[in-house]
């Protein structure tokens, strides 16, 4: 097949990261392009170039927003894909419009939105709970695919080496999180609760970059640590003693795979992510409620001074990227048939 992910964000994140994988994964298989926004220099296009397998085609397109969706059709008049799948916003509604000989399918990174969505052949749930916000009118195939992990193990001593560089010492318990500093992940919250539990030995991190990475490190004690972005998650990880999600809303949550691959004891508040995923974590919290999740962090503490121990091994088998890959291109033929 023919298969063309759009995406038209300038930040790299979870969506992204799937959009990425996904295609890399499909282009062993069949012929992949990826159509991006053409970015100006400042917003550094590598971030995403190295990223790509060298076997998926890039195509930058330069698209002002009220020009999105002609641009986009002019070029797949051209390239003429079997499926275009569609990420986000403004590459959905771009989708939406075309009008092809190909299957218009998108997945729901955050939640179904009936002008981005109601008119394509085809929605990705990833999380149950999203199903339920389809309506029962839309005329399109729908199927529940959950995301992906690829485990990576992180470098030989990298727990020692981001500890140092952190100034966090050996014997701290090192509470962490990792995601993007933005209103929807709660870091606000993690900060708050974190002071209001009052750990001895503990410190808190908080890795990556995002719009209220300042207000944060504004109002933050000076001794919680906030590194920025980060390009080697796994290495973070395995510096943590404890995982911590925060949310105000998460749809799915790639992250929590990853920790659950680290093995990490995870707290969270009870998104729809967390919901899905959280069998096996340490506790599933209100959500928005600090002083609920600083009695969490307290007996976790507790917990750990009495010498029990937190690491765990977590059931991540069915979240393999090459079973979802196969769902996902059984789901393409089926748009296809409907298209």
């Amino acid at each position: 097949m023919r298969i063309a992910h759009l995406l038209f964000t300038k930040r790299f994140a979870g969506s992204e990261r799937y959009a990425v994988e996904l295609a890399n994964a499909q282009a062993a298989h069949h012929d992949v392009c990826f159509v991006l926004a053409r970015a100006a220099a400042e917003d550094r296009p590598d971030a995403w170039a190295h990223r790509l397998d060298p076997r998926v085609r890039q195509v930058r397109l330069w698209m002002p927003r009220v020009l999105t969706a002609t641009r986009v059709a002019r070029w797949a008049r051209t390239w003429q894909p079997d499926v275009c799948h569609a990420h986000l916003s403004f590459a959905c509604k771009a989708v939406s419009a075309l009008q092809l000989r190909a299957a218009r399918v998108a997945t729901l990174h955050i939640a179904y939105k009936a002008r981005q969505h109601e008119h394509l052949d085809g929605l990705i749930a990833i999380t149950p709970q999203q199903l339920e916000q389809i309506p029962p009118g839309y005329p399109g195939k729908v199927r529940h695919i959950a995301n992906w992990s690829q485990p990576r193990a992180p470098d030989p001593g990298a727990r020692e080496r981001l500890r140092a560089a952190w100034g966090i010492a050996p014997q701290d318990w090192l509470v962490g999180t990792l995601g993007r500093g933005e209103h929807s992940k709660g870091w606000d919250l993690l900060v708050q609760a974190f002071q209001r539990a009052r750990l001895p030995g503990a410190r808190l991190v908080l890795v990556g970059a995002g719009p209220d990475w300042s207000a944060i490190r504004a109002r933050a004690p000076v001794d919680v640590v906030m590194p920025g972005f980060t390009n080697e998650p796994q290495n973070c990880l395995a510096a943590f003693d404890l995982f911590v999600s925060a949310a105000r809303s998460e749809p799915f949550g790639l992250v929590f795979l990853e920790a659950m691959h680290a093995g990490l004891p995870i707290l969270a508040s009870a998104t729809g992510g967390a919901s899905y995923l959280g069998g096996s974590f340490e506790a599933l919290l209100p959500v928005g409620d600090v002083a609920a999740l600083a009695a969490a962090l307290a007996r976790l503490n507790e917990a750990r001074l009495a010498g029990t121990p937190l690491r765990r091994t977590h059931p991540v088998e069915r979240f393999g990227l090459q079973e979802r890959a196969a769902e996902i291109e059984d789901f393409y033929r089926e748009c296809l048939r409907g298209a």
